[in-house]
């Protein structure tokens, strides 16, 4: 699909454009027949703002032609890998930090530092996020956002069974009476408090760290025990019972996409994302949605949270035309109206000049995802070690896994040894 909507009226008088020479390139550099595919995941709010950014690039940067594919979370990475597989990988690649080592150490991914400052431009940038998009030294990604991960809340739904958003003083044992209370309010057909978190490993995640522990040790090995993962199937084996959460039949409806969440599809008053996904999540639903930290496994515990890349875009070592796309993403990041067009749905801005620009037109809903990332306090600590190779199956195994619990195939204590022993297996092959 290429993008070739008319938005210049649209943005008439707003922030000027990057030109093809700002970025330091004539429009004939690229030759007059250069197309770049790009592909990403995420929702119909994402694909509309991502359309209309590729046009406003074209219309600057005569010569070049972006084609672009988006599909859901679940769907995009075994795409990517039969196309990177078959050397017909995209050129311009949307990447998840669990992923970019992979792909990175695997040759797949382009080096970018030879394209910094010159075409690609990331001088504003913190070091931090250009640190994330490193891999042994050498710059494979570049954040399009800061987020951390959240509960949705349906906020209707909470007052509609007179119940109060807590405050980041919440913890699981409070959760999961608000979830029972929500449940037994019966305010709307087949819906329940909570979704069933069991599945999304940053949910596990943070539990862990809040625990003093993590996924992945800075080697590579797995950073958490059988006991961890028994604890963690039996909390939400214990919020099911109370029909705190959804039943896995209803849970499994759940495609990891914003529009198949238990709050979009009316399930469920709280589902569980990134920051950047609010906008999408208020996009989609007619209900006021708010954002909330995870809860605390004890009253005194600190935070599981981080301050992350939301995703990168990356460069593939495919490409024909590694500085048009190199000049794509400059042009993603750093010009002003691209950034008005795109808001926070992929999180904070990393550029502290688009920042600024930013600020004074965020809507309620963007202001609220920055003031989220900003107002963690002691819920938030650093960045954990760059996940290994076979993470990305390992996340994917909790899902199955978790489900296999949740409808009986398993005890809490035999998925979690089952668990566990795929995914040292699956390390080990490294």
């Amino acid at each position: 699909m290429t993008f070739r909507i008319n938005r210049r009226g649209v943005l008439a008088g707003g922030a000027a454009a990057l030109s093809a020479s700002a970025l330091g390139l004539p429009g004939t550099a690229f030759g007059q027949e250069t197309r770049l595919r790009l592909m990403w995941w995420g929702s119909q709010p994402r694909a509309e703002r991502t359309f209309e950014v590729s046009n406003l690039f074209m219309e600057e940067t005569p010569g070049v032609t972006i084609d672009g594919e988006t599909v859901g979370w679940d769907d995009y990475w075994p795409r990517l890998a039969t196309q990177v597989a078959g050397r017909n990988a995209p050129d311009i690649i949307q990447m998840d930090y669990r992923y970019i080592f992979e792909y990175a150490r695997r040759g797949a991914l382009a080096q970018l530092e030879s394209y910094v400052p010159d075409t690609l431009n990331v001088s504003d940038f913190d070091q931090a996020a250009l640190d994330g998009g490193s891999v042994d030294g050498s710059l494979y990604g570049i954040s399009l956002g800061a987020n951390s991960s959240a509960m949705m809340i349906n906020m209707a739904a909470f007052e509609e069974a007179g119940i109060e958003i807590p405050d980041n003083s919440l913890t699981f044992d409070e959760m999961k009476r608000i979830g029972e209370e929500i449940t037994k309010a019966g305010k709307r057909q087949n819906f329940y408090g909570l979704s069933d978190g069991s599945r999304v490993e940053p949910f596990f995640e943070n539990f862990l760290r809040q625990r003093g522990k993590a996924l992945y040790t800075e080697d590579g090995q797995l950073a958490f025990d059988a006991e961890d993962t028994r604890e963690w199937f039996q909390l939400w084996a214990d919020m099911r019972e109370s029909k705190a959460c959804v039943p896995p039949d209803m849970q499994a409806l759940d495609k990891n996409q914003i529009e198949t969440g238990m709050v979009s599809l009316g399930h469920a008053a709280v589902s569980y994302a990134h920051s950047n996904q609010l906008v999408g999540y208020q996009t989609i639903n007619k209900d006021p949605i708010v954002m909330h930290a995870y809860p605390r496994v004890a009253p005194d515990a600190g935070g599981g949270h981080y301050r992350k890349p939301s995703m990168f875009f990356s460069v593939s070592a495919q490409c024909e035309n590694p500085e048009a796309a190199a000049a794509y993403i400059s042009f993603f990041v750093t010009d002003p109206a691209a950034a008005e067009i795109l808001d926070v749905e992929r999180g904070v801005p990393e550029s502290s000049a688009v920042r600024e620009s930013l600020a004074p037109k965020l809507d309620e809903t963007g202001r609220a995802a920055v003031e989220f990332i900003g107002g963690l306090g002691d819920l938030a600590g650093p960045l954990p070690p760059p996940p290994p190779l076979g993470a990305g199956e390992i996340d994917k195994m909790l899902i199955r896994v978790s489900e296999e619990v949740a409808f009986g195939q398993h005890t809490p204590q035999s998925g979690a040894e089952a668990f566990v022993a795929e995914a040292e297996s699956i390390l080990s092959r490294g």
